[in-house]
This record gives C-alpha cells, sequence and structure tokens, in this order.
C-alpha cells in the first residue's frame, strides 16, 4: 500500500502516554469519595480541575473546590453548575499559604479527604521566582499538612511531580521537600 491508502484508526490514550495507562481501583476510590466531604487546592488548574471532575463520579456528600485566581475558579464554578444534577459544590477563594484562611475552611467544612494539587509548576517561572517556589509548594504544603492533621483529616493525597524524583530545578526541590515533609509527618 501506498501512503495514501493508510486505513486511520481511533487513537487510544496509551498511544499518546508511551506507557500503560494507570488502572485505578474504583471501589476503593469510591469508598475514599462516596459520601465525604472532599477538599481539592488548585482546583482551577489543569490537574486540580481534572481531579474534582473525577471526584464527582464517586458522588461526594460535597466537593470543596480551594483556588487562589478567581477566574480559574468561576470557570470551573460554571462548567460545574451546568451539570444536571447540579453536583454538591463549594467554590472558596483561598491561597494555601494563608493560614488562617485554610484553618477556616478546614474548620468549617470538615472535609474527610484533601487532594493538594495546588502548586507552582512551571520550572522556567520558579528559576526567575525561587522565593515563590519555596513560599507556595514548600511552605503552603506545610500549613495545609499541618491543618490537615490538626483537624483530623482522614486522607491526605498530595499530587506531585517526577521533576521531584531527581531535581535539577527550584520546582524540583520545593516539590521534593514538600513531599519528604508530608512522609516524615505522616509517621
Amino acid at each position: 500500500d501506498s501512503p495514501s491508502h493508510v486505513k486511520p484508526r481511533p487513537v487510544e490514550i496509551k498511544d499518546l502516554l508511551r506507557r500503560e495507562p494507570v488502572k485505578l481501583d474504583d471501589a476503593a476510590v469510591r469508598r475514599l469519595i462516596e459520601g465525604n466531604t472532599v477538599l481539592v487546592t488548585g482546583a482551577g488548574g489543569s490537574i486540580g480541575s481534572e481531579i474534582c471532575r473525577q471526584v464527582l463520579r464517586f458522588e461526594p456528600h460535597q466537593l470543596l473546590l480551594v483556588e487562589r485566581g478567581e477566574n480559574a475558579l468561576f470557570l470551573l464554578e460554571q462548567e460545574f453548575c451546568r451539570y444536571d444534577p447540579r453536583p454538591p459544590f463549594e467554590p472558596l477563594i483561598a491561597d494555601i499559604t494563608d493560614e488562617a484562611r485554610m484553618d477556616q475552611i478546614i474548620a468549617t467544612y470538615r472535609p474527610t479527604v484533601i487532594f493538594h494539587a495546588a502548586a507552582h509548576k512551571h520550572v522556567p517561572m520558579m528559576e526567575w521566582n525561587p522565593a515563590e517556589a519555596i513560599k507556595n509548594n514548600c511552605i503552603g504544603t506545610q500549613i495545609l499538612a499541618r491543618l490537615a492533621d490538626k483537624h483530623g483529616v482522614r486522607e491526605f493525597v498530595m499530587i506531585s511531580t517526577d521533576k521531584a524524583v531527581n531535581p535539577t530545578s527550584v520546582m524540583g526541590c520545593s516539590k521534593l521537600i514538600a513531599e519528604r515533609f508530608v512522609q516524615s509527618l505522616s509517621s
């Protein structure tokens, strides 16, 4: 066959990933989420918003959308308002480095599970602004993890990055420090 006679086929996710996709244990995820209050930090970001969409599939009692960017939070709120039926969610503008605000949110809503996706993720931007990487990724995570412990949050899931494995950048180092803090606190 010449190239003009190639038959297209549907693209599968594993074609794009260059690895086998991760298979989630839906029953375990459902036990974690169903009927519980779930808080997602960085809810308006690319990772956080997808976590929120997936969490809603498992019917939480309430989903708390924590995001410091008003526009990102507004867009996610608008998307979820179009769902029928409208899911139980609360859009909360907050910065994870604002301890008083985060304490108030966790004390008021009493989440069972926190998915911590809020982070500065862009490597070049963090090379230009290293103090912000440390403030947000390290100190913000430390504040959030301590508050989760203080308020008896059952599960704390920190979303990290492969760049924390052998860090060669400020961003990677900041995420590795955050990982190590969460691990030490959990033990």
